[in-house]
């Protein structure tokens, strides 16, 4: 089984949402690659910090510059381990690209982890992926999860929600779980 796992990212994906779960499955041991769609490895996409302030929606504020490791136009969907889509405005753009909605497709087809958070289900949705599955998201996007025959699972902003191949959650507060289902699913095995 390969150890490589795959990001789909775009402009102003959700900064935590995209570093810390590249850098912590980079820790674990995977080679982790980043893509996005139009852009090759060296290249870099801008991020956005979403953060809950007391207002009806998230506030976002410019982050960081974050640099891709991996040419879209090389992805081999088959020697990745795992897909992860980062959340942020970048899911509703990426999703429109239809070699992303087929690489999203290929780990559903084979039964390989995928993790998404925050607004990354807006793939799963139009990737045709979710009919008859249970997924998170930022509440936002329940409706695009039950519009594409999915069950949206409402849970606590810190939670994550598995079922079969898929892990999901609402936002960044769930990394500690979120990340913990999809090494789960991953089979990794963490030395302390």
């Amino acid at each position: 089984m390969s150890k490589k796992i795959l990001f789909l990212v775009g402009d102003y994906v959700e900064d935590y949402e995209v570093m810390v779960p590249f850098q912590a499955l980079a820790a674990v041991g995977y080679t982790v690659e980043a893509a996005c769609p139009d852009k090759a490895a060296g290249d870099v996409v801008r991020t956005a910090v979403h953060d809950f302030e007391g207002d009806q929606t998230y506030s976002e504020k410019r982050g960081h510059n974050f640099k891709l490791n991996k040419t879209f136009s090389e992805i081999n969907e088959a020697e990745y381990a795992g897909l992860v889509i980062p959340g942020g405005r970048a899911p509703e753009y990426i999703r429109l690209n239809p070699r992303v909605l087929e690489i999203t497709r290929h780990f559903f087809e084979t039964n390989k982890p995928v993790a998404a958070i925050c607004h990354g289900a807006q793939v799963l949705a139009a990737a045709g992926v979710l009919q008859g599955r249970t997924c998170s998201a930022y509440p936002a996007v329940g409706p695009d999860v039950t519009s594409s025959g999915g069950e949206y699972a409402d849970i606590p902003v810190d939670q994550a929600v598995s079922e079969g191949n898929l892990v999901s959650a609402p936002a960044w507060p769930a990394h500690p779980a979120w990340l913990s289902q999809f090494m789960k699913l991953l089979g990794a095995k963490i030395e302390l």
